[in-house]
């Protein structure tokens, strides 16, 4: 490229200087007063005029710079010399970089309109240099994958360069959010390589560094769910690069995760106690929860203890109210694998009525209990599966819950598996508490191969059956032209409308309906497969005086339409329209 060089040197003083003149107006020169003084300037020199200087030393930093299209100018200033009093060299170097920019290949690496000023000294002694730097970010905004960082920090440090060894003795950086951030740390020079560092937090408000640094790094995919609050102070030791030491304190912290619209979502806190961790020795962590919340379901206050050593976490029995009931944790464990976190508990979930939960998740109130002894509750890989059995008692009769497994449960991709099995449920109670008429008896329900994704059904094999034994059946009028419903378009009573209005309720011998959900589809069957030449699938068999037969004709209904048609059920109580 077109350069202009002039170029000064007095041979008896020994005086030199040389100015460098780029097409861009950039500028560069260097004096030499002959004796133990240099002075460099940079003046408006663009990053791409740099990396092409550097390259006619070591095309390793040009390459660094051009590889994530590095853009920008520098002013800058180099004053070796003279010596201080004590007859020891001093290096002063200050300057700015402005209107800086970068970008990886990848994306993952970016920033913009950066602004950086700077001035570093450094003092030489008998076994290296002694230095000292301050930094300031002015302007301008980065991501540096995961995180976003906006200017604002402002970076003190001073320490020794000796013949095997970079130290940082002090270093502290003033930020948004933070009281003190503080570090030490000493690093080979051959490869930059880590030795020992040493980082203190104090006061950290979680508000403002929850959003910033911690959800990027522990659930990128709802940062922008997540909310934090309260104080957190830390520190955190590393040797040889292996992390060694970590010392958490929270005071009034909290983290919660927002629903969907009109949802509550999941928040625990606020949040007060130690959590100290030692690589090669035991520690104890004591913390207080004073409550929280999963959507409608209330935690009330409880105590966290556990010992602590190297990648292993053993917690002291947990008492978690839960409305009107307790939660019992016994024997939970925790242990870091290459893999991720694995765990192991025993859980035990105390009486807890339904009244109170129905009411808390905003269902029709129902009666009974609900209870749980689950002997081994493994945790792996985002994954929770259940050994044993889930019981809830409602209805006069029982769920039993197996098989259970839930991936992801507050996460976007959460799934859940288990086997449903309903004995004994009073059918009174039942369309009672739903407002779908009246009938008399029990049925039983299999629920076989349940799949949730997102908390959503997508696939099972549901089928629902008059319990066997002796016992008053009746159904109401309304509860015909209910079920009549969900059959799909088409069911129908098989007694005529005109007789139908003259009973208030009929006698029948049994109740049967299925549903294989797949695709959206519900495949449905009635109390016998292919038991008409019509096509059509009988869901109530009457019996008695007058008898009564209903009787579906539409076997594929789709899954939204047909949860439509309950709620309309529900919520309006009225009579389906048939058509």
């Amino acid at each position: 490229m077109p350069l202009q060089v002039d170029f000064t040197f007095d041979p008896v003083s020994a005086h030199l200087r040389v100015d460098l003149r780029l097409p861009s107006g950039a500028s560069l020169s260097l004096v030499h007063d002959g004796e133990r003084r240099f002075d460099a300037r940079l003046n408006q020199v663009s990053i791409d005029e740099l990396a092409m200087l550097a390259s006619l030393f070591d095309a390793g930093p040009a390459d660094a710079l051009r590889r994530y299209g590095a853009s920008g100018r520098i002013d800058a200033r180099l004053v070796w010399g003279p010596p201080s009093p004590g007859g020891r060299d001093v290096v002063r170097f200050e300057g700015r970089l402005s209107d800086a920019g970068f970008s990886s290949e990848d994306g993952l690496h970016a920033g913009e309109q950066l602004a950086v000023s700077f001035d570093a000294s450094a003092t030489a002694t008998t076994s290296g240099w002694n230095w000292q730097l301050r930094a300031a970010w002015e302007q301008g905004g980065a991501y540096l994958h995961p995180f976003y960082l906006q200017a604002g920090p402002v970076l003190q440090a001073q320490g020794q360069v000796g013949a095997e060894q970079i130290r940082i003795e002090t270093a502290s950086l003033t930020m948004e959010g933070v009281q003190q951030l503080a570090l030490s740390a000493s690093l080979w020079r051959g490869g930059l390589v880590l030795d020992r560092l040493a980082v203190s937090l104090a006061s950290g408000d979680l508000a403002v560094l929850g959003p910033r640094w911690l959800a990027p790094l522990l659930a990128p995919a709802l940062v922008e769910r997540l909310r934090f609050a309260g104080t957190m102070s830390a520190g955190l030791t590393m040797d040889a690069g292996v992390l060694t030491g970590l010392e958490l304190v929270f005071d009034q912290a909290g983290v919660s995760l927002a629903g969907a619209a009109g949802d509550r979502g999941l928040a625990f806190g606020p949040v007060s106690g130690h959590v100290p961790w030692r690589a090669n020795a035991q520690t104890q962590a004591d913390l207080r929860i004073e409550g929280g919340h999963w959507e409608a379901l209330s935690l009330g206050a409880f105590d966290v203890r556990a010992r602590l050593k190297g990648g292993q976490v053993v917690f002291s029995p947990m008492q978690v109210p839960v409305l009107d009931g307790v939660l019992a944790l016994e024997g939970l464990e925790l242990t870091r694998h290459a893999e991720g976190w694995q765990g192991r508990a025993g859980v035990v979930l105390e009486p807890l009525s339904m009244q109170a939960l129905t009411d808390a998740v905003g269902l029709p109130q129902m009666a009974g209990v609900v209870s749980a002894s689950l002997p081994g509750v493994r945790f792996s890989h985002g994954e929770l599966t259940l050994d044993g059995a889930l019981v809830v008692s409602v209805f006069d009769g029982y769920l039993h819950v197996t098989g259970l497994r839930v991936s992801e449960p507050f996460g976007l991709a959460s799934h859940l598996q288990a086997d449903v099995e309903a004995r004994h449920i009073d059918l009174g109670q039942l369309t009672d508490t739903f407002s779908f008429g009246s009938i008399t008896g029990f049925a039983d329900l299999d629920l076989k191969g349940l799949e949730l994704v997102r908390w959503r059904p997508t696939r099972f094999d549901a089928r629902l059956a008059s319990s066997p034994g002796d016992y008053r059946r009746r159904i109401s009028q309304r509860a015909v032209q209910n079920i009549s419903a969900l059959g799909g378009a088409g069911a129908m009573a098989a007694l005529q409308r005109g007789l139908l209005g003259m009973f208030e309720t009929f006698g029948y011998r049994e109740i049967g309906l299925s549903c294989t959900l797949a695709n959206g589809i519900c495949d449905m069957e009635g109390i016998a497969r292919g038991e008409r030449a019509d096509g059509g699938f009988r869901i109530v068999r009457g019996g008695g005086i007058p008898a009564l037969d209903v009787i579906g004709y539409n076997r594929r209904v789709d899954w939204h339409e047909l949860l439509g048609r309950i709620q309309r059920v529900i919520e309006d109580n009225v009579t389906p329209e048939l058509h």
